[in-house]
C-alpha cells in the first residue's frame, strides 16, 4: 500500500506489522529497502519500479536479515544488493529461508518467485562506506543491537534516513542481539541527525516522518527506554499501554527486552 511520497523518494507500507519498502529514484539509479510481505504487495512494489524505472540500475538495500526484511528478495533477480558485512557473513540463513517456508506453509502462501537468501554485491565493512550514484551519495552506518547485521543508510542531498528497524513509531526497541549494542547505535542515530541534514526519517515499521522534531523525539524515547530497561523499572510497561496501540501483540517482546538487559548488563 503506498504510504509516502515525496519528492523522490515513495514508501510502501504492509498490512502486516506496518512493515515499509523505500523506492528512491535519482538520475542514475533506483534504490529499495527491504521488499516485502505479500505477494500483492511485493507486485505493487515491482510495479511501481518497472513503471518508473527505464534503463537504470535496480540497488537493494537490505537493512538486517530478519525473515520479513528478505522476504520479497527472490522477485529481484536483477538487483544489486547492499548489506552489511555481517549480513553476507549470517551463519543463519538456512534457518531465515525456513522462517520464510513456514510463513507460507502456515498461511496458504503462493509466491511467483522462489524465496532466497540475498547474495551481497556491495558489502559495507565500515561507518562511513560511501557509494556515489551520479547526483545522490549513500552514506552507510553499522547498527547492530536490534541484529548483529543491521545497516543504517544516509542519502543526500535528500537528507533520506534510511534506518531499518530502529527509531519507530509504532514499536518500542527490539533488541535481539544486544543491548549495549542498541545504546551505542541510537547513540550513532543522535550524532548522524547531527552530522547530516536529515529531512526524511523511514523506519522499517511504521510512519514515515518529514518533521525534525519528531525524528529526534523518535531517537530521544529510544535512549530513555533502554535506559529505564537497566534501571528494571516496573512502571515502564504501563507507559508502553498508554503509547502504543499494539503493545498487547509486543507484550513478550518487552519482556525479552527486560531479560536480555539484565543478562547482558549485570552478568
Amino acid at each position: 500500500m503506498l504510504h509516502f511520497q515525496k519528492n523522490n523518494v515513495t514508501v510502501f507500507q504492509s498490512s502486516l506489522y506496518k512493515t515499509t519498502s523505500a523506492v528512491i529514484r535519482s538520475d542514475e539509479a533506483v534504490i529499495m529497502t527491504d521488499p516485502t510481505w505479500l505477494p500483492h504487495e511485493i507486485e505493487e512494489i515491482k510495479q511501481y519500479i518497472k513503471k518508473h524505472r527505464g534503463n537504470r540500475q535496480l540497488y537493494i538495500i537490505y537493512t538486517h536479515s530478519d525473515f520479513d526484511h528478505i522476504i520479497g528478495a527472490g522477485a529481484f533477480p536483477e538487483a544489486t544488493v547492499i548489506a552489511s558485512e555481517e549480513f553476507q557473513m549470517n551463519t543463519r540463513k538456512a534457518e531465515i529461508l525456513k522462517e520464510i517456508r513456514d510463513f507460507d506453509q502456515e498461511y496458504y502462501i503462493e509466491r511467483e518467485y522462489a524465496p532466497e537468501y540475498p547474495t551481497v554485491d556491495r558489502v559495507i565493512r565500515k561507518d562511513g562506506d560511501k557509494l556515489i550514484l551520479g547526483d545522490i551519495t549513500l552514506t552507510f552506518y553499522k547498527a547492530p543491537g536490534h541484529t548483529d547485521d543491521g545497516l543504517f543508510t544516509v542519502v543526500e542531498p535528500w537528507g533520506i534516513f534510511l534506518s531499518g528497524d530502529y527509531m519507530s513509531d509504532v514499536e518500542f526497541p527490539f533488541i535481539t542481539s544486544s543491548y549495549q549494542d542498541y545504546v551505542k547505535t541510537v547513540d550513532k542515530a543522535r550524532w548522524l541527525t547531527g552530522h547530516h541534514d536529515i529531512k526524511v526519517h523511514v523506519p522499517g515499521h511504521g510512519n514515515v516522518t518529514d518533521k525534525k522534531k519528531e525524528i529526534h523525539d523518535r531517537i530521544d524515547f529510544s535512549v530513555e527506554y533502554l535506559k529505564r530497561l537497566k534501571e528494571e523499572d516496573r512502571t515502564l510497561e504501563e507507559e508502553l499501554k498508554d503509547t502504543f496501540r499494539f503493545y498487547e501483540g509486543m507484550r513478550a517482546r518487552h519482556t525479552k527486552n527486560f531479560e536480555h538487559t539484565k543478562k547482558e548488563t549485570n552478568g
